[in-house]
């Protein structure tokens, strides 16, 4: 082998770990996104679940005294009435009055929805994982390859 051609190797194998770095940083970027996407929907999770345990709670028979959280740990102290229907935001501004039992079903829904994006962004989160290793791997070896002195 001429030193030309171990030249032309050498540029070569550099290109292709150049290339592989990219993608691992477009892979790592992505990667990023989906544990703020993750976390975000683990919050609404929460919430929601939140949500859930409060409309249990609400009287249908009569008055309760409460605290609403109004900010910074300051709580303002409310007699809430009998309670048989609520109000959701279903977006853009719009918020229709629903029963107790419908608006409980409707937050489950929301849970079960919550639930499922969660396991997908897990999923997905998982691929790129494997697919940052694979990458790494690949890299590791190109490396390897290129250090080795050209046979004479």
């Amino acid at each position: 082998m001429t030193s030309r051609e171990n030249s032309n190797e050498q540029i070569s194998s550099e290109q292709k770990i150049r290339e592989m770095l990219q993608q691992s940083k477009i892979l790592e970027a992505y990667m990023n996104d989906i544990l703020t996407k993750e976390a975000t929907v683990t919050r609404l999770i929460t919430e929601a679940h939140l949500a859930s345990e409060a409309i249990q709670e609400l009287s249908s028979t009569n008055q309760d005294d409460s605290l609403v959280p109004i900010g910074i740990g300051v709580y303002l102290k409310v007699i809430v009435p009998q309670v048989t229907n609520l109000l959701v935001n279903v977006g853009s501004g719009v918020t229709i009055e629903k029963s107790k039992e419908n608006v409980k079903n409707y937050v489950e829904s929301r849970i079960k929805e919550f639930e499922l994006a969660l396991k997908q962004l897990q999923s997905q989160k998982e691929q790129i994982a494997m697919r940052m290793d694979q990458l790494q791997n690949e890299v590791n070896v190109e490396m390897q390859k290129s250090q080795k002195p050209p046979n004479s």
